[in-house]
């Protein structure tokens, strides 16, 4: 989850075993912070490694998401390496122009659990996956896919070139909108009144709400279930039968979630990015730079503009997740040159010494282009514009996709609908399985 997102994960929740020794910190509406600075509000949402509150700064008078780690050591470290990533972000940042979250505050507050990391960030709105799922799966209009674009190729740019910083989990949850897509739920255009003092009979907060919430949620299955309807998480059904009107939205966002960030000369992990996102070099552990967030960029574009992923793999009979991810790659791109194929630590384990997949075989192309003409209805100039756009960044040889100052200069930002770069300068998991899982013919060996 990211860091300072509202989005959260609706449908599930962190679960009561975790609030332990090592664990969460146990949070109530209106509970303390960094001495009576910052007061809980509500929850934002929660993640792996932490929950997150949205609160009131004493001080300043504003909003603020307050991201509580778990206490145990390997929890505490990856708090301290985020917060370094942050920091140094932070530090240099231009009147909080490029469009990469913002550190505001730090501290330690200990509670029955142990010690944790507190970061206070900006409170931001929703991520782009929710507004994928507000949109119901839907192509976004392309002058918001050019604005989103922008915002994030100016924070790659930023990360990349002025702080040698990969990101290296970019994803639809970890971009987020400047403000919440719903004004009722942005506390200060909805005049939401901050919260000082505890609510009455709220003794147990956030632990009783969560046993609460699950007993809603199973009884609007049972609901569902007697009703014969069919519960459905992913958007599909009625839902589609209208587009929502996405010209009120502001579309500008930031990049989040740096818990997992590097610098290009000090990386920590060989394997990185979330599946539908990872880059081929990573697959095939043949080393990485900052070209990998550029892949994960255009699949993100890629989503925006047709509501599906680029890539959904599966593993299957007699072959990996890895081998059937490569073979999509494939079918869209054209076959990987050969000195590419064999030239990972792991090539073995998917190519034959001529290049070719071991266990996939037949492979059926399908190029971008052809793909958004027939399956998404683009016509002839969006497909080509777009395919221009995005097919560099695609590129088997990491070292030949253009950076993100590159792509700022691409004529596709030029096209008919283009958002002027005027609006853009000031400051600001469970997906539908459709895409390209279906085109291809496997056999065995």
């Amino acid at each position: 989850m990211s860091c300072s997102s509202s989005s959260g994960s609706e449908e599930d929740d962190e679960g009561l075993e975790s609030y332990r020794k090592g664990g969460y910190h146990a949070v109530r509406v209106a509970d303390q912070f960094a001495g009576g600075r910052y007061i809980a509000q509500r929850k934002l949402g929660w993640g792996q490694f932490s929950t997150v509150w949205l609160a009131y700064d004493t001080i300043t008078s504003g909003y603020v998401a307050l991201k509580i780690q778990k206490s145990a050591a390997q929890f505490v470290q990856a708090a301290l390496h985020e917060i370094e990533i942050l920091s140094s972000i932070a530090d240099s940042a231009p009147s909080n122009s490029k469009f990469v979250v913002q550190l505001i505050d730090q501290f330690k507050h200990t509670g029955p659990n142990g010690q944790h990391l507190c970061m206070v960030l900006e409170y931001l709105g929703d991520s782009l996956l929710r507004l994928i799922r507000y949109n119901h799966y839907r192509c976004l209009p392309m002058n918001k896919v050019r604005e989103i674009c922008k915002c994030i190729l100016i924070g790659l740019d930023y990360l990349h070139r002025e702080h040698g910083i990969i990101h290296t989990d970019l994803k639809p949850e970890n971009v987020l909108l400047v403000s919440t897509i719903d004004p009722a739920k942005d506390p200060i255009r909805s005049g939401f009144t901050p919260i000082l003092e505890r609510p009455e009979g709220n003794i147990n907060g956030g632990v009783t709400s969560l046993i609460e919430k699950k007993l809603k949620r199973r009884a609007r299955r049972a609901v569902a279930k007697i009703s014969g309807r069919r519960v459905s998480m992913g958007g599909t059904g009625e839902a589609h039968k209208s587009d929502r009107n996405m010209d009120g939205i502001d579309v500008r966002c930031k990049v989040v979630d740096f818990g997992n960030a590097c610098w290009a000369d000090k990386q920590f992990a060989e394997e990185i990015q979330t599946r539908q996102y990872r880059a081929p070099e990573v697959i095939l552990q043949a080393g990485y730079s900052f070209s990998v967030d550029m892949w994960s960029f255009a699949c993100i574009t890629f989503e925006l503009a047709t509501g599906d992923m680029l890539f959904t793999p599966k593993d299957g009979q007699g072959f990996s997740e890895d081998e059937d991810h490569l073979a999509l790659m494939m079918e869209l791109l054209g076959k990987m040159p050969r000195k590419i194929a064999i030239a990972g630590a792991k090539s073995k384990d998917f190519f034959d010494r001529h290049g070719d997949l071991k266990r996939i075989r037949r492979l059926k192309f399908l190029p971008l282009n052809k793909l958004l003409i027939d399956k998404y209805k683009f016509s002839e100039i969006d497909a080509h514009e777009f395919s221009e756009f995005l097919l560099p960044l695609l590129d088997f040889a990491p070292e030949r996709r253009p950076t993100a100052e590159q792509c700022l200069q691409h004529p596709w930002f030029n096209c008919k609908e283009s958002i002027p770069n005027e609006m853009i300068n000031e400051s600001s998991v469970e997906k539908v399985d459709v895409g390209m899982s279906n085109l291809k013919i496997k056999v065995g060996k």
